[in-house]
């Protein structure tokens, strides 16, 4: 009776904590990355550094970061190779942004 119970409380845990693992694989560092570069966009068309233009496109190239995100995810597993490939695309970003909002160009008042 014993080990029935003790069989029948480890299938139950087991299917308990199965969708945990289920989930997408997490890129936490990504993640940061993703919502500092959005602050940094957001803080550009409020100051004026950005015009709206080069917000749209800005946001155009976070937009497609996240997709390529998500379309790594989708098989449940971020391979070296693919997150090396997310990070190389969150640096281009990183570094459009920078060249837009330090270009000279300003939202005429």
């Amino acid at each position: 009776m014993r080990k029935s119970s003790n069989l029948v409380s480890v299938i139950l845990f087991g299917v308990m904590t199965l969708p945990a693992f289920a989930q997408a694989p997490a890129t936490p560092n990504l993640d940061k990355r993703e919502a500092n570069q959005q602050r940094r966009i957001d803080q550009g068309v409020q100051s004026g550094q950005l015009t709206p233009r080069e917000a749209a496109r800005l946001e155009k190239g976070q937009a497609r970061l996240q997709a390529n995100e998500a379309k790594a995810k989708a098989d449940g597993v971020v391979t070296p190779q693919e997150r090396e490939r997310l990070q190389r695309e969150a640096n281009r970003n990183s570094r459009a942004i920078a060249h837009e909002k330090h270009d000279k160009q300003a939202v005429r008042k």
